[in-house]
């Protein structure tokens, strides 16, 4: 569905999707955060797609020289003003991940967590293309999607989100397979490795598949120097 995260799961209902993830799914979120963060170099500057309300940005900026958060939603964006303060390294901008403004090479790393490769909802190859069009040469990408094995941490953790009425209840009988689908219209889907190598042929580029925590699928691409 075109524009869910940008009006209804933006801002203060969307911080409210991570207040309530179990023990689990914090393990899983703080992984992928601890994973990217490994990747990064204190000289690095950072573009983040999908930033949403700032929930990684403190993490990302903690060790990059500077962080560049964008995200399509107003709403998300404004909460992520408020929380991050004036951090003097973090600028936000409201932008399309499959058209960045940016010029050709621009940053040392892109990064695209939490699944948002496929709840974004853009064209994935405009995605990956935009993505490497930016990076320095020896700069790195990483997407990452969910892992098989955590479907019914994942499944679990949507059921908790419907139950507390920020998305539409799960359509049980069309949710399986790795996609999520709730009768308001949500579809949430993940992206294998199979499919991600479909994604990345034709690029210049040299990428691995790494699997983090058992729950997630990351996608790490570095452009040649």
């Amino acid at each position: 569905m075109s524009g869910y995260y940008d009006r209804h799961l933006a801002g203060s209902s969307l911080e409210r999707v991570y207040d309530l993830a179990p023990p689990r799914v914090q393990r899983y979120l703080r992984a992928e955060v601890e994973f990217v963060v490994a990747r990064l170099r204190p000289t690095d500057l950072v573009l983040d797609l999908g930033c949403g309300y700032g929930r990684t940005l403190p993490d990302l900026a903690r060790r990059a020289a500077f962080v560049v958060g964008i995200d399509t939603s107003e709403p998300s964006l404004a909460l992520a003003r408020e929380r991050l303060g004036r951090r003097a390294n973090v600028l936000l901008a409201r932008m399309d991940a499959s058209r960045l403004a940016f010029t050709e090479g621009s940053f040392d790393a892109v990064t695209c967590i939490q699944n948002g490769i496929s709840a974004f909802r853009v064209d994935r190859h405009e995605l990956i293309r935009e993505s490497l069009r930016v990076l320095k040469p020896g700069g790195t990408a990483m997407f990452s999607s969910y892992a098989e094995r955590f479907w019914e941490q994942r499944l679990d953790w949507f059921e908790r989100q419907a139950a507390a009425g920020l998305i539409g209840e799960i359509d049980l009988e069309r949710t399986g397979d790795g996609s999520i689908v709730c009768i308001d219209g949500l579809t949430l889907t993940t992206v294998r490795p199979e499919e991600f190598a479909t994604l990345a042929i034709g690029e210049d580029v040299r990428w691995e598949t790494i699997e983090v925590d058992g729950s997630s699928q990351f996608y790490v691409l570095e452009k040649p120097g």
